[in-house]
């Protein structure tokens, strides 16, 4: 069966439509497209499989075209440390194939997704080569430098509201996930596994952001309404008066604890 194979036995050409979601194919020049196009692969990731493990040497430069990852490590005392999301749009792992390095983190699959794959000798040729690829790349490392100087700043926050916001902000990057648009879809679980919290704390926040006219909830997903605010604003435990909403308690126990395995998924409003 096909799940039993790996991730690399499960490689194959990519679709027209799939290549067309590559972002960066229109920077190339007709002969850099043909040979990125003749080289790239994708593969169908399940839930959990890992796309990327710590330790492990570079082979390809990964992008998400569908579904969801999750990039993390463990530390010392085991416990896991999620870096970020990668959603639709979204490549990754240029800093380790650029130095032809192992990898320091884990990438993960939350969801079916399609996962494509550019040869790591591929890559260095269109730096060589290309000068569409190398501004790319460039501002991929500029984007990416900012992003975990704010997940840094996100981990030392005591506000899971706060938290939840950030990690949405940073979910809809144009640079970094030109895929996502408007609609993140994306489910509180999965929210939860990303954030470090349970998904029933990560559903208070949604109430809160969506009351405040940050997000709406809809079926499938999160539409962001004012990307600035989430980034900047700072809340309080209180809901706006007219939600009908009490005062909501910390909870920090909550956010130490694992999330619960039932898959929540986002109706017309948060649960």
């Amino acid at each position: 069966m096909a799940h039993d194979l790996t991730l690399h036995q499960r490689r194959r050409t990519p679709t027209p439509d799939e290549l067309r979601g590559i972002p960066w194919m229109a920077l190339l020049q007709p002969e850099e497209r043909a040979r990125a196009a003749a080289e790239l692969q994708v593969t169908d990731a399940q839930p959990g499989d890992y796309v990327c493990r710590l330790g492990k040497p570079v082979t390809y430069w990964f992008g998400v075209i569908e579904g969801l990852l999750k990039m993390s490590a463990d530390n010392a005392q085991g416990m896991t440390m999620t870096f970020t999301g990668v959603p639709p749009g979204g490549w990754f792992g240029e800093g380790t194939a650029l130095k032809r390095e192992t990898y320091r983190y884990n990438i993960q699959a939350l969801r079916k997704s399609v996962v494509a794959g550019l040869p790591i000798d591929c890559f260095h040729w269109l730096l060589d080569h290309s000068l569409g690829f190398n501004r790319f790349v460039m501002n991929q490392l500029n984007e990416r430098l900012g992003q975990f100087i704010s997940a840094r700043e996100i981990d030392r926050m005591s506000s899971p509201d706060l938290r939840v916001a950030r990690n949405l902000a940073a979910l809809f990057n144009p640079v970094l996930y030109p895929g996502v648009g408007q609609v993140l879809r994306i489910t509180q679980q999965e929210m939860a596994y990303l954030v470090g919290l349970s998904r029933q704390r990560v559903n208070e926040a949604l109430r809160i952001l969506q009351a405040q006219g940050m997000i709406r909830v809809e079926y499938g997903g999160l539409r962001v309404l004012d990307i600035d605010a989430l980034r900047s604003s700072v809340f309080t435990d209180r809901l706006p008066a007219g939600d009908g909403a009490e005062r909501l308690s910390a909870r920090k126990a909550a956010g130490a604890q694992k999330p619960p395995q039932a898959a929540g998924v986002f109706s017309g409003r948060p649960d």
